[in-house]
């Protein structure tokens, strides 16, 4: 369980989270308009950003956690793949996913080497493992961001803007394995595309005016939707099926 307690975030004099406690004891979607701090909760959650307030994991503060502890429990993937070497294969990219399972000063093992593969071929992406990085297209690249995540094994996964560069041929087939993912992982994602969170089917957290409001069903209806975003919504569709 992930156990957010009086969570406060700000940029400057700018809050942008403000006095959040909740327990997510399951899947989220996070949803709100742009700049409402949605990624801001995300860092957050873990520890890449500075903030007031506590939030645990199983109990554990995350800011008490190692880095490589807190790799163990949570991967987080941002909605763009960057790199320091953009000459690196994807093989070798998501092979370094492993380094929290690593023992110091040695090579990545025979084992680490097998999952990387065998991540790799679930996603049926294995073909590109000989690939760099640099050589992708957008939707190849955020499905390699996803092997990363689950070669590293953590417990859970946030996502953040999965889709936001994609087109429909590759965010549909992206959607398709962040839903396969709930059957293996915690997954948080982050999105501001309704038609995604409707697919993916969780309890919603919506943020507006730095407060969080909490949904564990009837987010989706048209009265709603319209009240949150101030615009009028006639029967949401569902296209990633």
């Amino acid at each position: 369980m992930i156990k957010l307690d009086s969570l406060r975030c700000q940029y400057g004099d700018k809050t942008i989270l403000n006095n959040i406690s909740l327990d997510i004891d399951n899947h989220l979607s996070i949803l709100g308009a742009n700049g409402s701090g949605k990624s801001t909760l995300a860092k957050a959650l873990c520890n890449l950003i500075e903030y007031e307030g506590s939030v645990s994991v199983d109990g554990e503060d995350i800011k008490e956690l190692s880095r490589l502890e807190r790799a163990k429990l949570i991967s987080y993937i941002p909605a763009k793949l960057e790199v320091y070497d953009p000459y690196i294969s994807v093989e070798e990219f998501v092979l370094l996913s492993r380094f929290a399972h690593k023992k110091n000063f040695m090579d990545y093992s025979q084992k680490d080497k097998n999952i990387t593969l065998n991540t790799l071929e679930f996603l049926k992406i294995s073909h590109l493992k000989k690939n760099t990085i640099s050589s992708l297209s957008s939707g190849e690249s955020q499905l390699i961001l996803i092997a990363g995540a689950l070669a590293q094994q953590s417990k859970i996964i946030i996502l953040d803007e999965p889709t936001a560069n994609l087109d429909p041929h590759n965010a549909k087939k992206v959607a398709q394995h962040i839903k396969g993912l709930k059957d293996y992982h915690q997954v948080i994602l982050i999105t501001h595309d309704l038609h995604l969170a409707s697919y993916i089917d969780s309890p919603t957290l919506f943020i507006k005016d730095s407060k969080a409001t909490y949904y564990e069903d009837g987010f989706f209806q048209d009265s709603v939707l319209q009240e949150l975003y101030g615009v009028e919504f006639n029967d949401l569709a569902v296209s990633y099926e």
